[in-house]
């Protein structure tokens, strides 16, 4: 059974990483905008893509935008944390149990 206990907390450290660098992703698309980059640069490019369709899905769900402030990455980042927080953590005392 400790082989699954491995494997369970090697899932939950791969997606902790994970999490973690699109929290960080997230962060430079709101630092992005608010110094307007060159849209044409492929690294803009990715970022905007990795994004965007997160936020715009969040957007259409809660009223996120207050005068020219958009809340949806804050919301986004919120739930990261969240996500980091309770199913990584829970994920990693599974494995540890199963050791």
């Amino acid at each position: 059974m400790f082989v699954f206990g491995n494997f369970v907390t090697g899932i939950a450290y791969i997606l902790d990483m994970l999490l973690t660098v699109y929290f960080w992703i997230i962060l430079i698309r709101a630092v992005l905008s608010w110094i307007q980059p060159n849209p044409y640069n492929p690294a803009v490019r990715i970022i905007y893509n990795l994004v965007d369709p997160v936020t715009y899905r969040i957007s259409r769900k809660i009223p996120t935008r207050i005068g020219a402030i958009d809340f949806a990455p804050f919301i986004l980042m919120i739930i990261i944390v969240f996500l980091q927080r309770f199913l990584i953590r829970s994920l990693f005392d599974l494995g540890t149990r199963m050791n």
